[in-house]
């Protein structure tokens, strides 16, 4: 008689909120993940960056506080939201593929031998995705569990960070990423997905 009992590694819940033989799902891994910049610097091609990576920050929004100050009290509402620079780090190969993808981009933004600045964002600005992977390689292709695609880019600051006799690590190039929007595909998946959109008037949330 077979005795069900991975399905309890998992926090309770009653009968009308999981199925009883519900049991943990499977964790998306923090090293099974792969960023593509396009339209980053002007060399191709540019999948040096990606072979490189050594690690990214994944997006951080928050949204500014708006306080409405009522009597004897405060209600609190979202306000403008602001998407938090993501950073990348990537290795500084021998063949400065990726250091001169890096200035290239950088160059683009701002002429620092002539001293001339880009005319417009779109003359500069790429699109970063930062794929999550389901652990497929060679003849079994990875899967892309989840892809938060950064649009309007832009490189806000470069590290070309620390040299030093006493270790054996490999110089790496930080970019700190700015962006103008992020969503997450397939549509259906977190940020970008349709929700309906309701006309309330209060300013208060439901409830008590």
């Amino acid at each position: 008689m077979a005795i069900s009992t991975l399905s309890k590694f998992t926090v309770p819940l009653a009968s009308d909120q999981s199925a009883a033989n519900q049991g943990l799902l499977m964790p998306k891994l923090q090293y099974r993940f792969r960023v593509i910049l396009e339209n980053f610097g002007i060399s191709t091609p540019r999948s040096e960056i990606t072979k490189q990576v050594v690690d990214v920050t994944r997006p951080d929004l928050s949204f500014d506080q708006i306080t409405l100050d009522v009597y004897n009290s405060r209600v609190y509402m979202a306000g403008k939201h602001t998407w938090a620079p993501i950073t990348l780090t990537i290795r500084d190969d021998v063949n400065n593929a990726v250091s001169k993808l890096v200035g290239e981009q950088v160059q683009k933004q701002f002429d620092f031998f002539e001293q001339a600045s880009a005319s417009s964002g779109v003359d500069y600005k790429f699109t970063t995705r930062i794929e999550m992977l389901d652990g497929g390689n060679g003849a079994a292709a990875p899967g892309v569990l989840e892809t938060f695609e950064l649009y309007g880019a832009y490189v806000e600051s470069v590290n070309y960070n620390t040299l030093a006799y006493a270790t054996s690590d490999p110089a790496t190039i930080t970019l700190a990423i700015r962006y103008d929007n992020a969503v997450q595909t397939p549509q259906g998946t977190g940020i970008g997905s349709a929700v309906t959109r309701t006309l309330g008037t209060l300013a208060t949330g439901g409830g008590v």
